[in-house]
């Protein structure tokens, strides 16, 4: 069985893509875009929210985003 990182769309490109600069918020555009694309987007931000990755663009999200993503999860909880 295939991992969900080999049915990620972002498998096989330049990483550095997925690694702004996280003071510009517009240089993520491109990553986020693939990731909306992507099969595989819920899982890969759940994993990111898991291991509280603190860079990159995973399954979408950005580091603020996916900090906000856990605030919001904690006051619900």
């Amino acid at each position: 069985m295939r991992s969900w990182r080999d049915q990620a769309k972002c498998r096989g490109l330049d990483p550095e893509i997925f690694f702004p600069d996280p003071e510009i918020e517009e240089d993520a555009s491109e990553a986020i875009t693939i990731c909306l694309e992507c099969r595989v987007q819920e899982v890969c931000l759940e994993h990111a929210l898991a291991r509280r990755e603190k860079e990159g663009v995973w399954g979408g999200a950005t580091v603020k985003e996916r900090r906000r993503i856990i605030r919001r999860r904690r006051r619900s909880a």
